[in-house]
């Protein structure tokens, strides 16, 4: 049997999901569920959510902030529903 080309080899392909079906957010819980994790999640807060910027940041620092503001707290929300469960 000849070797699928181009994506083909991914058909079929398993799922890496942590057992949880689609819903990631026990993965989340369990992979900040040490003390190693809690202080990931505090470093990524303090750098993000708990941030201010001067009124002089220009818009494009904005934006990015703003950004990284959205996956943490993507992030955060996963992770309480993972430990919800």
């Amino acid at each position: 049997m000849a070797d699928p080309a181009g994506w083909d080899w991914l058909d079929g392909a398993a799922t890496v999901s942590g057992g949880g079906g689609d819903d990631p957010s026990p993965s989340f819980a369990r992979c900040f569920a040490g003390p190693d994790g809690v202080r990931v999640l505090a470093v990524l807060r303090a750098m993000t959510l708990d941030r201010a910027l001067g009124p002089d940041a220009p818009e494009a620092a904005l934006r990015h902030l703003e950004g990284q503001r959205q996956l943490v707290a993507v992030i955060l929300a996963l992770t309480a529903r993972g430990r919800a469960r």
